[in-house]
């Protein structure tokens, strides 16, 4: 990646940490925002970087009950 993708990705794990903390899933709208006002490049950047780990979150989340879900199912003999 280069300077400006490796910025976002950093800024975009934080973000979610943050999200996490203050439980406002739509943080990153207002981060992203006020990116857009001083580098539309890093606002590009962070957003598809927290798109990427959300979407890796939600996938993550999914795999995760389908298969406590399937763990705790009866086994037929």
């Amino acid at each position: 990646m280069g300077v400006t993708e490796d910025l976002a990705d950093g800024l975009a794990r934080d973000v979610m940490a943050a999200m996490d903390e203050m439980g406002n899933d739509r943080f990153y709208m207002e981060v992203g925002k006020m990116l857009g006002t001083v580098s539309p490049s890093m606002e590009e950047a962070f957003m598809t970087a927290m798109r990427v780990r959300l979407a890796e979150r939600r996938g993550r989340d999914f795999l995760d009950r389908k298969l406590a879900a399937l763990r705790k199912a009866p086994k037929g003999d």
